[in-house]
């Protein structure tokens, strides 16, 4: 049975809006519309509760979120400005602290630390969403990858900040692969 649009909004709403601090969360999507829905709910539930939102993404998909955004009615120029919506490129962050194709504890911490303290200057709550993990999962880095995940945990529930990574199905041709990155959530979104 197929939803209509509107009954998946009100499902991605509903799970968004009872995300927990400190709660790392995983989709594994079919295609890029769920994942831009499942985005989009993330974003606009914090939005609306007046959280700052970090946004590690793609250009297509900072574009993307950004356009269903400001459909939604939502300024992200605005909120850039004043620091409620921080978007910075996947890949060029990934870069900032993979050393030798392997992420670097301190400069990890240091980059996203500090970008959740800035945030945190105006909106003492944050969240978060990366897709750094899936770049170094599509170039067969898996063990880095893992290892990304184990360092984003251990940030958010530091930091007491929800965050939420995404990937591609079609980057998992082995069932048991996919079985690791949702063993490495605490939770995984059902759309």
């Amino acid at each position: 049975m197929k939803y209509s649009q509107a009954a998946q909004r009100k499902t991605v709403d509903t799970f968004w809006s009872d995300t927990p601090a400190c709660e790392h969360s995983v989709q594994l999507y079919a295609c890029e519309t769920s994942f831009i829905d499942a985005l989009e709910g993330y974003a606009a539930a914090g939005i609306r509760g007046g959280d700052a939102i970090i946004v590690i993404a793609t250009p297509e998909h900072r574009e993307a979120l950004e356009q269903r955004l400001a459909e939604g009615g939502f300024d992200v120029q605005t909120a850039a400005r004043r620091g409620q919506y921080i978007a910075l490129d996947a890949r060029a962050t990934l870069d900032r602290f993979v050393v030798d194709g392997w992420p670097d504890e301190v400069r990890f911490r240091a980059l996203i630390g500090d970008l959740v303290a800035t945030a945190r200057e105006h909106y003492p709550c944050v969240r978060a969403f990366g897709e750094m993990v899936g770049l170094l999962w599509a170039e067969g880095r898996h063990a880095a990858t893992l290892e990304l995940e184990r360092l984003w945990t251990r940030l958010c529930q530091e930091e007491r900040f929800p965050l939420f990574c995404a990937y591609s199905q079609a980057l998992f041709a082995d069932p048991a692969a996919a079985e690791l990155i949702r063993a490495a959530h605490a939770r995984v979104c059902p759309f």
